[in-house]
């Protein structure tokens, strides 16, 4: 009979294992949760846009250009400041003075002797003095820059955005891809079975040889190696996206459908006119030409207003024994200067001929990229006809030379070379379909329309005309 004590023991065990089956299937649940995250191409692009680490290190570079805009501002405010100073002298001038500030002054004090030798004296001043920029050339016309400094860094960060949506766009394509060729693969893995079985029943039917059947088997292990390369790189295509969309783990793409229709040549050229790169280029030559401004502003004089209100006291900080006050309006203005406004204004003349050069080039080179990227767009797109004939005459070709290998009316290496071809038509297909769709995104990119079509539109087949 088994005792009351080893009952508990019993059951605090069998309790324990219980909780760990339970902890078990649900961290397990969690853990696939974790890494059955499926994404559209345009739900991951979204993601990318709030989460990617590029985007907002730029974003962050953003807000603190923006501040340079408070910063030359500031120039143009006020400045208001509180001083307190000590002072202890034996200077006849400075002792006068100083009792004189405190409101100090007996008769006795104008005695020479005191005034030639006075005794050493204690002067806490305290103070608190605002000053008025009135005109600051130079200040206005750096408050403009900052801002527009600002706007041409938006425009970076717009560039960014789509920088990252493209490489999103691939790396969602290169996911599918991947996964096409697992499927290529496998076919693959299917045919070379099949012709392991049929060379080793004609062995045993005594009308094939033994070193068909070695060599069938041999095929065999070298399609399973090409899937097992396959399935590793739709792992790696999955951990690259996971690794753009700041993610922990390897999402999954449910399928390719948004909006990318193809346009006319004179369209995308048009559009890389507002290309945000482009823009922000205009921008900084903008910039550029202020930068001239900017130097020539030293010409001009500095205006401005001040006062201060003070208290003197001999015997302790913040006294008040006396009180006084003033107010000024000056002009400040620098006749000669060592000619460093020449030279300043001279070498932002170079630097504004330099982003100008820079810009003309920018153009010249986008305007080329997208007649590249166009025409990418047709090769590809022309590829694909021709992929997808070369796999029908591929499967056509493998199909007859099986059926003439049963029948002993070819040889085995005549149907492993056509079996190598239809592996390799059923890979350019995957390739050619890959390629158009990284085409069209691609031109999309370069023309800066890649974003507007994928937050406007509406969701359909990738390349899929409207």
């Amino acid at each position: 009979m088994v005792s009351p004590a080893r009952r508990f023991r019993r059951g605090i065990l069998i309790f324990t294992g219980a909780v760990f089956l339970v902890l078990s299937g649900l961290s397990g649940h969690a853990a696939d949760q974790k890494t059955d995250m499926r994404l559209t191409i345009r739900e991951a692009v979204e993601k990318a846009l709030a989460d990617n680490h590029a985007i907002k290190a730029v974003k962050s570079g953003l807000a603190a250009g923006r501040q340079d805009i408070g910063i030359a501002r500031s120039y143009l405010l006020p400045k208001i400041s509180l001083e307190e100073r000590y002072l202890r002298t034996n200077t006849p001038g400075y002792a006068f003075m100083s009792k004189l500030n405190q409101s100090r002054i007996a008769a006795a004090d104008f005695n020479p002797d005191f005034l030639n030798s006075p005794e050493a004296i204690n002067d806490y001043q305290s103070s608190i003095a605002v000053e008025q920029p009135i005109f600051v050339k130079k200040a206005l016309v750096g408050l403009e820059m900052s801002r527009t400094e600002s706007l041409a860094k938006e425009e970076d960060v717009r560039r960014k955005e789509e920088e990252i949506a493209f490489s999103v766009v691939r790396a969602c394509l290169s996911v599918l891809t991947a996964g096409e060729y697992v499927q290529v693969a496998e076919l693959g893995v299917r045919d070379a079975r099949e012709r392991l079985r049929i060379a080793e029943l004609r062995y045993k039917n005594d009308v094939g040889q033994y070193a068909d059947a070695l060599r069938t088997a041999t095929s065999l292990t070298e399609a399973r190696q090409k899937l097992n390369v396959a399935r590793k790189n739709v792992s790696l295509a999955r951990r690259a996206l996971g690794v753009l969309l700041a993610l922990p783990d390897s999402p999954d793409v449910v399928d390719a459908a948004f909006d990318l229709s193809l346009q006319e040549l004179t369209f995308y050229t048009a559009s890389a006119e507002k290309r945000a790169d482009v823009r922000a280029l205009e921008l900084r030559g903008e910039n550029a030409r202020n930068n001239i401004r900017l130097a020539e502003a030293g010409y001009f004089p500095y205006v401005g207003v001040g006062g201060s209100y003070q208290f003197n006291d001999h015997n302790a900080p913040l006294g008040s024994e006396g009180k006084s006050w003033q107010v000024m309006a000056f002009v400040r203005w620098d006749l000669f200067d060592g000619t460093k406004r020449e030279y300043e204004r001279a070498k932002a003349k170079h630097q504004e001929a330099q982003v100008r050069e820079h810009l003309a080039a920018m153009k010249k080179s986008v305007s080329f990229q997208i007649y590249e990227a166009y025409l990418n767009v047709g090769e590809a797109r022309q590829n694909i006809a021709l992929a997808e004939e070369a796999l029908k005459t591929a499967e056509e070709g493998a199909r007859l030379l099986k059926l003439r290998y049963e029948n002993g009316l070819s040889s085995l290496s005549d149907l492993l070379n056509t079996q190598a071809s239809l592996e390799q038509a059923r890979a350019g297909v995957v390739e050619t379909k890959n390629a158009y769709k990284t085409a069209l995104a691609g031109l999309h990119f370069e023309s800066g329309t890649l974003l507007q079509n994928l937050k406007n539109g509406q969701s359909r087949p990738l390349g899929e005309k409207p």
